[in-house]
């Protein structure tokens, strides 16, 4: 499994090259402002979010505790559901609060299953979104999962023991070295890979994994067998 894993990410990354997601200087609390915001949401729109809360100096773990609802709701609006996403904004500086004396790099400083559990025992925050947090903002080795990632690893035969977020995750962290810098650019070329090829509404030729996509594969062959009958019929 992890060589059929490794082939996927050195085709992807010859195809499309490094991605550069969440570069090493941005500020961490912004990319997990980032992370919960984009949940149900096109990052453009997120970035739309990200900086109204800038213009309206919210973007801070003080100013989001003290920020009265309805101002910390207008700014998140863009993002969509933009009171629960208010909330669970103000949960997660909560939490801070509460169990960290408000310091980012103390919930970092746990190892990875403890921040985990910590993230996922806070309101709003799921496996996804936990993920997303321990790997671009506290840089340490999580994989996140997608629904890119299903849609691609199911196209291409190599599902999980089990179908579940979890279970998905253990496919790639059990297989893969711990690595942070791995797991990061994966993830961002699963997604590029599948909003350029691997979409809906896949568009095989020219896809760096047809040649081990057994779905690609079954779809390029029954277009050629559906034009061989029409010319067929045109006889």
């Amino acid at each position: 499994m992890r060589e059929r894993l490794l082939d996927v990410y050195r085709r992807l990354l010859a195809f499309y090259g490094p991605q550069h997601w969440w570069p090493a200087g941005d500020d961490p609390f912004v990319v997990v402002v980032g992370a919960i915001l984009t949940q149900s949401a096109a990052w453009k729109n997120v970035e739309s979010a990200l900086a109204r809360l800038r213009e309206d100096r919210l973007l801070s773990f003080d100013a989001l505790l003290r920020a009265p609802d309805e101002e910390l709701e207008r700014a998140v609006r863009p993002s969509g559901y933009f009171r629960m996403k208010a909330r669970k904004l103000r949960a997660f500086a909560a939490m801070l609060a509460e169990r960290f004396d408000g310091r980012l790099e103390r919930l970092f400083a746990l190892p990875v299953g403890e921040m985990r559990a910590a993230l996922l025992a806070t309101y709003g925050i799921g496996p996804e979104t936990a993920d997303d947090i321990i790997l671009y903002a506290a840089r340490k080795p999580a994989f996140v999962v997608d629904a890119y990632t299903r849609r691609i690893f199911d196209r291409l035969g190599i599902p999980p023991g089990v179908d579940t977020y979890d279970g998905w995750r253990s496919l790639f962290t059990d297989a893969l070295p711990q690595e942070t810098a791995l797991f990061n650019e994966y993830h961002a070329l699963i997604v590029r890979h599948a909003k350029v090829k691997c979409r809906k509404e896949p568009l095989c030729p020219g896809c760096p994994l047809l040649d081990i996509c057994p779905t690609g594969q079954s779809r390029l062959a029954a277009s050629a067998a559906s034009q061989v009958d029409r010319r067929a019929s045109r006889a």
